[in-house]
């Protein structure tokens, strides 16, 4: 197993994060420090990260359903609840794949897996994230070209991937982008206020009826599902027209959107 795999399994972080922390020296093997990236720890090799002595641990992952109020860090300067508060001790090791705002509720993934880790967040991977979004007023479906073209946000082009209306106020969004605050900036910039902001599925795992603030280990099966993530949904995928009366679904075509 390569030094960043082993780091990451230990639960360090994501193998991006311990990459970082072998090229800065914090990674000591047998006494010695390690910046090789080609390392492959044995079972009686002693390895340690800023003095501490880690090991690896079998690979866990487990969803938990985040209620607002909590924030997707292991600490808090507000001294806010974190998720690691809704979590047994045993699994303070894990890290969050991805973040959720303060406010935001639904489904976190926490693992020790970087490689999953990996998978799930690299842009490369365009990986779905779906919400469910409720709106401070009706919907006009004409703004949906703006959204699904992107607005600029933090010197990047922000976009939905595909967005779906529920009711009058209430949308399903899908992103397979990362930016901060994403769908809470979009839409404030098209003049709309977001009410409530609930995440119900990543890649082909779905919240479901997971109680709020409750958490389970995934299956062999879902990690499975998760291991290769399609682009795929099943929100409609009909081409961006307009129409009098509205469009109930809205999606542009993967040429269109480059």
């Amino acid at each position: 197993m390569r030094l960043n795999r082993f780091l990451a399994a230990a639960g360090l972080g994501s193998r991006r994060h311990c990459d970082e922390l072998i090229a800065t020296g914090r990674v000591i093997i047998n006494g010695k420090v390690c910046t090789n990236f080609s390392a492959q720890p044995g079972a009686r090799d002693h390895v340690k990260v800023d003095g501490r002595l880690v090991r690896a641990a079998p690979a866990l992952t487990v969803m938990l359903h985040k209620p607002a109020g909590f924030v997707s860090t292991r600490k808090d300067e507000h001294a806010r609840g974190t998720v690691f508060d809704l979590l047994p001790q045993k699994f303070s090791r894990l890290f969050n794949i991805g973040r959720l705002d303060a406010q935001t509720e639904g489904l976190l993934l926490l693992t020790n897996d970087g490689d999953l880790a990996q998978a799930l967040t690299h842009p490369r991977y365009e990986t779905d994230k779906e919400y469910e979004v409720t709106l401070d007023q009706p919907w006009d479906p004409a703004l949906a070209a703006k959204l699904l073209q992107g607005i600029f946000l933090d010197g990047q082009r922000a976009r939905i991937a595909r967005l779906h209306s529920i009711s009058a106020t209430r949308l399903r969004v899908v992103l397979q982008q990362g930016i901060n605050r994403q769908i809470r900036r979009m839409f404030k910039t098209v003049g709309y206020h977001v009410k409530h902001l609930l995440r119900v599925r990543v890649g082909n795992l779905r919240l479901a009826d997971l109680p709020r603030g409750h958490w389970r280990v995934l299956t062999k099966r879902e990690l499975a599902s998760l291991s290769v993530i399609p682009s795929d949904s099943r929100l409609p995928r009909r081409s961006l027209t307009a129409k009098a009366g509205g469009i109930s679904g809205y999606s542009l075509k993967r040429n269109e959107t480059r």
